[in-house]
């Protein structure tokens, strides 16, 4: 089994109801044993385009499956929820990022792992850190270094209603 970490994201529809789904998806899946959840945060978007803000949370999971067979039950979670790839970095109804395969580093364009761009992402690391405080990040090092770099100012944890 390796240790895999899950970002999910939403910000379209019951963006909270969307995130606990697909942690419910994660759980159920067979390879898959859902080890650790973060609590829901709101995020301000990124990228520009304007939006509503983003529920974001992490998941930490154990999996038997290969980094490309993750992958493809990410991908077909999100479809359960009709992600679109319309506009990058735009709204989407739901997001699931796989940021850490165990301590496996790839430049592979259709998996790059880490995700390339979690080390400056405040609503990937705050999240992770509240559930794994010893946690690192393959090639960057301590995230809880990686925060003391990182403004996270408007990552916020919403209250559980």
């Amino acid at each position: 089994m390796i240790e895999a970490v899950i970002s999910l994201g939403a910000n379209l529809g019951d963006a909270r109801g969307t995130i606990r789904g697909a942690i419910q998806a994660l759980a159920q899946t067979a390879g898959i044993c859902l080890k650790a959840v973060s609590g829901l945060y709101g995020t301000a978007p990124v990228g520009g385009v304007e939006q509503p803000d983003f529920v974001n949370a992490i998941a930490i999971v154990e999996t038997a499956l290969d980094p490309q067979e993750l992958l493809g039950v990410l991908q077909s979670i999100e479809l359960r929820w009709h992600r679109t790839r319309q506009v990058r970095w735009g709204p989407r109804t739901l997001d699931l990022d796989m940021v850490t395969y165990g301590a496996l580093v790839s430049d592979d364009p259709a998996l790059t792992l880490p995700h390339p761009r979690a080390h400056e992402r405040a609503f990937v690391l705050v999240p992770w850190l509240e559930i794994d405080p010893r946690a690192q990040l393959p090639g960057w090092g301590a995230v809880a270094h990686l925060m003391d770099e990182l403004s996270h100012e408007g990552v916020t944890m919403l209250p559980n209603p």
